[in-house]
């Protein structure tokens, strides 16, 4: 027993793939499309370990080159999200530079399963990050609201309640600054079928029940609908699911912005395409956003104190993040002084990471936190201003959102810019 506090203490300070010569009970990590937690060392939760994560999913790090060959292919500076290292991870990323290296079209495809109540500040994460993907680019985007997969696997749910969360998230998509001539944002019990609906069916006659329960563990006692949903969200990676936007085409690939959880999804996708003759997906992932309680798990709509909300008060802001954030701080102001904090494991500072855009700033925080001359007072009070700062701003878009602009994001025939696509170019 005396051996167990040294582990103990070191194991959580390490990612679990780091450890080495200790005698540790561990759990492994779970990193699913419903659950995100990270291990367990001798009954302390680990923070999540990426490496591992890609070296089990089979995914590639962006590195250093791919980030020039980026910036030397557009013309552009990469978004804060690439150089932080927060999309971190990639599948066939050079397929799509070299596309537009070409003067060849691709799209963008990302999603989220609606709601009750608002999104957080984690679900912004892909949103944002299309948003400057297709300003980049000056491509499609197509978003998925997966209210099917809401009512499948939220037994308290009506149909009608997920679709009216539906309506509610196409709101608060446009108020990121998406505009409907370049957008599409579906729901699918809105839209599924016709073309929609028939790439399902070629995609689930691809998928055996023993590769879709390999991916994602389903038991015998999981109803049909889960077990079919893997389809759903495969068949918006196949162009020819919008012939509204690409005629008859076949050969447009997408590019896919999303959470590393999402990645089992669109590994099937990928497996399936070819028999299909359409060209793989490619994907580029994101790491979570950390639970205010530390980065051992990601933000949780269903837990209020874990999670920073798009309609927080300024009040909410700043009581939330001086109450719950995790502090990578120490045990008085005097150990801090002398011995400094740790911004790798402090949620203000992660926050930061990810909505301060100053990048000198946040060197000198993280900088100053470590010697100790920045306290865990000071990183919260620059946490608060920041995030109350962006959500006011978003909050005053969202009020300017009409229905009539709702109906026209979700409306597959309205005139957008990409009226060209539906033409193979000879």
């Amino acid at each position: 027993m005396t051996d167990l506090p040294s582990v103990t203490a070191a194991a959580a300070e390490a990612p679990v793939s780091e450890l080495q010569g200790l005698a540790v009970q561990e759990v492994e990590q779970n990193i699913t499309p419903w659950e995100v937690e990270g291990a367990e060392v001798n009954g302390v939760k680990q923070v999540i370990d990426y490496n591992r994560l890609m070296k089990q999913f089979g995914t590639v790090k962006i590195d250093e080159a791919l980030l020039e060959r980026f910036k030397n292919v557009t013309g552009h500076e990469p978004h804060l999200f690439l150089r932080r290292g927060i999309f971190f991870s990639h599948r066939d990323l050079e397929a799509i530079l070299s596309r537009h290296e070409q003067g060849k079209p691709f799209y963008l495809y990302t999603g989220r399963g609606p709601s009750r109540g608002h999104m957080h500040i984690g679900h912004m994460l892909p949103f944002i990050f299309c948003k400057w993907l297709q300003d980049v680019f000056d491509v499609p985007l197509v978003v998925q609201l997966t209210d099917d997969e809401k009512y499948l696997y939220k037994n308290d749910l009506t149909v009608d309640q997920v679709y009216e969360y539906s309506l509610n998230t196409v709101r608060e998509i446009a108020a990121i600054g998406f505009k409907p001539e370049k957008t599409f944002i579906f729901s699918n019990m809105g839209y599924m079928g016709g073309a929609f609906y028939r790439n399902v069916l070629k995609i689930s006659r691809c998928i055996t029940f023993s590769t879709a329960r390999s991916s994602f563990g389903y038991k015998e006692s999981d109803h049909i609908g889960k077990i079919h949903f893997p389809s759903i969200q495969a068949a918006p990676a196949l162009c020819s699911t919008f012939p509204t936007i690409f005629g008859n085409r076949t050969d447009v690939p997408c590019l896919i912005p999303c959470g590393i959880d999402q990645d089992p999804y669109f590994r099937l996708t990928r497996d399936v395409t070819k028999n299909l003759k359409h060209p793989k997906p490619s994907l580029i992932h994101s790491k979570f956003l950390p639970a205010l309680q530390g980065d051992t798990s990601k933000m949780s709509s269903s837990v209020d104190n874990s999670a920073i909300f798009m309609n927080d008060t300024a009040a909410m802001i700043k009581k939330k993040i001086n109450s719950f954030a995790f502090s990578g701080g120490r045990n008085t102001l005097e150990e801090h002084r002398e011995f400094g904090g740790n911004p790798d494991v402090d949620v203000p500072y992660r926050y930061l990471e990810h909505f301060l855009d100053d990048d000198q700033e946040l060197a000198d925080l993280a900088g100053g936190y470590r010697k100790g001359e920045i306290t865990t007072g000071q990183m919260k009070v620059r946490c608060i201003q920041v995030l109350q700062a962006y959500i006011a701003a978003f909050q005053e878009r969202e009020k300017a959102i009409t229905t009539a602009d709702i109906e026209a994001f979700m409306n597959p025939s309205y005139p957008r810019s990409f009226a060209s696509l539906a033409t193979k170019q000879a």
